[in-house]
């Protein structure tokens, strides 16, 4: 099996073993290994075979790779084997190949493995190159990451250049497998590197003859590509050179840029430009590395002729990407300014209702290309404006954006499209008309331009501008023709103008033009609220959500919503057929109750009625909802109610915890038993009269407090049995309820200070039922109560209980056990039949 390759001494190898794996996994490995190699026994999955592959990685990075191999033989003949001409599975092919390369990593192990002239064999013609297996993408990939893992050293590079295997590389940069092409092109890129000297070598020459073999041969074919006529040798290419700049910052960077960017430059030539989009990825990533930006290498000069040489859908990622540089000619950000504005002139320009240019944007549309790229289709002009949009969306917030700001223009392009889009454009031009009637009713387009005016909503504009946004919104809002997605970004571009509008000093209050827009703006809210469309009722409940946060104590807001249907229409939307628009009704509901706008204010007859009818129906609904998402959505307005001290809750606050934790207790929502923990840590801090840190992991030390308060603080957490909630919680099924009851208890304790008479309560009869109550539920046995618990008995399970042990526990994943390489080596064996099945980690 191993003929060529030296055997060790028996000395030698004394103590090997336990030296770099546990001598349990080497007992199995040999066993693994002859499975792996037999071809009639069923291969172990790709997920197996990947968790094995990534342990070898761990034993080689932490120690030597040759003591591996001649502490274990089985793997060289398992590699061996693979030679062997017979019907190798692909996955173990490709397998052994990736180990390999894992292996001959290290210096010495790779020159132990060209002694028995094992890795030509794998890697060159006579292995898998030359047979029917290399059909298969798998063992092509599995080529490839083994080279990249063995192309560490200059052994490395040397053999790489007598086995051919560059020529092999290139070639695969054509393959089917988008896969196997992608990761061809890395290797090129991983062996460039390799093979270039470092910073301390200084900046090669410029001449082809003075580089090493393999970069002279990569940079050759590079060269070639870049001046072949297929689109496809130019993409692969530019694509290496993308990777190489974008990884790469060292001196012969330069060089290589100096050498190549005539080449690149003369690709602008062609008519159309070839591989546009992976030349701008390139020319992007040049200008990203330090070294190259700031040498005089002619790139700015290079990226000027770019923008003016692409369409404007091709030089619009250009010009987003130049203007987000750091460091940039000011002359080539107005440039690519200007790009990334031509669409949105273009539109202006069209739909003027003046003969001439519009007056907005002056400047920037200069000939009709921009217009021609506009117009010839729906598909062209949707894509180019949506983009555009994007692009001037993701620039907005950067503090490199142009300065100053077009920010007028901008909201009159967009509402000028939202205008376009919705029909109510009247465009005098031939090609605003034509504008308008590819654009009508384009709900991708007014997505786009609904999100870029909630943008815009950041900056100022002038007063009748700002009327035509809120204009247009409302427009939007009102039409029958809106979709519910296009409603949820009316609804969420609305909101943002309206916390943008200017407020007097001193008043947060809305001012008079947002407030005469909020009347015109309920009676549309109340018609979404009952549109048949769950996804509007959803929308605008999130919307008056919103505002009753921000305004719901302000005079004018109050007076307008109170005067209109919308607080009954909520109201009525608890009993939705829909449980998103019912959670989403207990929200609004919950923040209209806070702010005491549920209702016209009640008289003196009957004061807060319907407040106490609906704590009644947020109960019930916690009771009996069948979905999930209401009853989440009621323990959060009850925690915020209690965090608030909210009027009914204030009125008996043990009785309202009290019931809320015995429902909140039964509920097969994990989410609902980890939201009544917290609103128990809440009613916990108020008791105890101590905020607990905001920080998870900070423990605060115990302050010794007098037995007698202290038993009487804890009494009330008693009484609506607080703690057989949170001690049911720390034995749940669901990891994240058990941790949020861990974390209560132990930031319990930590307040809690021992005393002396409290400790002898340990030994107390009721202490050691609880205890054993407690072990018969983390056994899963559930069903006797605690019964009404004392403070002392409480203090003193607390101490007994090993918290911070369960808190590790719970931190750990829940295959922690079955992730080691023993279970795992056992778990493959098991599959065929090679150990008994007790032997097995069946997880």
């Amino acid at each position: 099996m191993t003929e060529g390759l030296p055997v060790p001494s028996p000395a030698g190898l004394a103590g090997i073993s336990s030296l770099t794996m546990d001598p349990e996994c080497s007992q199995l490995l040999p066993a693994l290994c002859a499975v792996l190699a037999d071809p009639r026994q069923p291969m172990a999955d790709d997920t197996c075979l990947e968790k094995l592959l990534d342990w070898f990685k761990t034993i080689t990075e932490a120690g030597s790779s040759l003591l591996l191999l001649q502490g274990n033989p089985c793997l060289v003949e398992l590699l061996c084997h693979m030679l062997k001409p017979q019907d190798l599975s692909s996955r173990v092919l490709a397998f052994s190949l990736r180990l390999t390369g894992v292996l001959a990593a290290q210096e010495d192990c790779f020159q132990y493995l060209q002694q028995g002239e094992l890795l030509p064999k794998l890697f060159g013609e006579a292995g898998p190159l030359g047979g029917a297996a290399w059909t298969s993408p798998t063992v092509r990939s599995g080529w490839i990451q083994g080279l990249r893992s063995l192309a560490q050293h200059p052994s490395a590079l040397h053999f790489l250049a007598d086995c051919g295997a560059v020529d092999t590389i290139f070639s695969l940069q054509e393959d089917s497998s988008l896969f196997v092409a992608s990761a061809a092109g890395q290797l090129l890129v991983h062996i460039l590197g390799l093979s270039m000297p470092g910073p301390a070598g200084g900046p090669p020459s410029l001449q082809a003859g003075d580089w090493p073999a393999c970069a002279q041969k990569i940079v050759g074919h590079i060269e070639e590509s870049l001046r072949a006529t297929a689109t496809p040798q130019i993409t692969q290419a530019l694509n290496v050179l993308t990777t190489t700049f974008g990884h790469c910052h060292d001196p012969w960077t330069q060089v290589l840029w100096v050498r190549l960017s005539p080449l690149v430059a003369g690709l602008l030539e062609k008519d159309p430009v070839p591989a546009a989009h992976s030349l701008v990825d390139l020319l992007l990533s040049v200008a990203r590395s330090p070294g190259l930006s700031s040498s005089s290498c002619g790139l700015w000069e290079t990226l000027a002729q770019t923008l003016s040489h692409l369409s404007p859908t091709q030089a619009g990622p250009l010009a987003l990407g130049i203007l987000k540089l750091q460091d940039c000619p000011q002359a080539l950000r107005a440039q690519a300014f200007a790009v990334l504005l031509q669409p949105l002139a273009c539109v202006l320009k069209a739909t003027a209702q003046d003969p001439g240019p519009s007056g907005v944007l002056d400047g920037i549309v200069g000939d009709s290309m921009t217009a021609d790229m506009l117009l010839p289709s729906k598909a062209a002009c949707v894509g180019l404006l949506c983009r555009t949009l994007a692009h001037l969306e993701l620039l907005l917030p950067l503090p490199q954006r142009p300065c100053p700001w077009p920010q007028a223009p901008l909201l009159g392009a967009a509402v000028t499209l939202l205008q376009l889009c919705g029909g109510s454009a009247r465009p005098t031009s031939d090609a605003g008309r034509h504008l308008c009637a590819l654009l009508l009713g384009c709900v991708r387009v007014q997505r786009a331009a609904l999100d870029f005016l909630g943008t815009l909503s950041e900056g100022t504009g002038p007063r009748e501008l700002v009327t035509q946004v809120f204009a247009v919104l409302l427009e939007y809002l009102r039409s029958p023709d809106s979709s519910p997605t296009v409603l949820k970004k009316a609804f969420q571009a609305t909101f943002r103008w309206l916390l943008s509008s200017p407020k007097t000093p001193g008043c947060w209050d809305l001012d008079p033009h947002a407030l005469l827009f909020l009347r015109d703006l309920l009676p549309v809210l109340q018609k979404r609220l009952c549109s048949p469309c769950w996804e509007v009722r959803d929308s605008g409940l999130e919307f008056l959500t919103q505002m009753t946060r921000h305004w719901g104590g302000q005079a004018g807001f109050r007076h307008a919503l109170l005067a209109s249907e919308v607080p009954k229409l909520t109201e009525q939307l608890l009993r939705d057929p829909e449980s998103y628009v019912r959670a989403s009704a207990v929200t609004a509901m919950g923040q209209l109750s806070s702010q005491g706008l549920c209702v016209p204010p009640a008289g003196p007859e009957h004061p807060g009625g319907q407040q106490k009818s609906l704590l009644a129906e947020l109960l019930h609904i916690l009771s009996t909802d069948s979905e999930g998402f209401p009853r989440r959505a009621v323990m959060q307005v009850f925690t915020q109610w209690l965090r608030d001290s909210h009027a009914d809750v204030a009125g008996d606050t043990e009785q309202f915890v009290a019931g809320v934790l015995q429902v909140a207790s039964q509920d097969l929502d994990w989410e609902v038993r980890a939201q009544g923990l917290e609103l128990a840590l809440v009613f916990l801090e108020q008791t105890l009269g101590q905020p607990r840190s905001h920080c998870p992991c900070a423990v605060t030390p115990a302050v010794a407090a007098p037995v007698g308060p202290l038993a009487q603080a804890l009494q009330p957490l008693c009484r609506v049995r607080l703690f057989e909630f949170a001690f049911r919680a720390l034995f749940d099924c669901d990891r994240p309820v058990a941790q949020k009851s861990c974390d209560l208890l132990l930031f319990l304790r930590a307040k809690t200070a021992s005393s002396g008479s409290l400790q002898e309560s340990r030994s107390s009869p009721h202490v050691a039922s609880v205890e054993a109550a407690l072990q018969r539920w983390q056994a899963g046995d559930q069903a006797q109560p605690l019964g009404d618990l004392e403070p002392e008995v409480v203090l003193a399970v607390l101490r007994s209980l090993d918290l911070e042990g369960l808190q590790g526990a719970l931190a750990e994943s829940s295959d922690h056990v079955e992730k080691s390489p023993q279970s795992l080596l056992q778990d493959m064996l098991a599959t065929v039949g090679v150990l008994g099945g007790n032997e097995a980690d069946c997880y």
